[in-house]
């Protein structure tokens, strides 16, 4: 599937990543929701919301072996054929790592790169950002 907007962020912004897919889907637009996993059904989803978002990582967080774990790597193939067939990726701050990776990828595979929420220092790196807003909102009043 193709998609106008990808947002990566972390888990622990669950709720955020909700209510900004949400608004976008809202004004019509197309968007790859990493909680939602595209309705993926792999097992370290917790569509059920069993888990606090902290509870949920640290289970995740603490999986052994996980380079060869095939769940880890259902993840990646999702989240990344998401990535490939998206116009823009938003990073939703605040974001982790691995968001922060996916938003180098999205760069580098010529993608449309916007970053929501305030980030406070210098940060060079951050100019393969296109577009820079302050709150979901903001973005949200940005769309057609």
């Amino acid at each position: 599937m193709k998609y106008q907007y990808c947002i990566v962020s972390r888990w622990r912004n669950r709720k955020q990543v909700e209510e900004l897919t949400q608004q976008i889907r809202k004004k019509n637009k197309t968007v790859y929701s990493f909680i939602e996993g595209d309705g993926a059904n792999y097992a370290l989803k917790d569509s059920e919301q069993k888990y606090e978002p902290e509870e949920f990582m640290k289970k995740y967080e603490s999986i052994p072996d996980w380079k060869n774990d095939p769940r880890v790597s259902e993840i990646f193939k999702i989240d990344m054929d998401a990535l490939k067939n998206s116009e823009n990726v938003i990073l939703l701050l605040p974001a982790g790592k691995s968001a922060h990776i996916e938003a180098g990828a999205a760069y580098g595979l010529g993608k449309k790169c916007i970053v929501i929420g305030e980030q406070k220092e210098t940060e060079s790196l951050y100019l393969i950002f296109d577009e820079f807003y302050t709150t979901s909102d903001d973005f949200i009043q940005s769309l057609n």
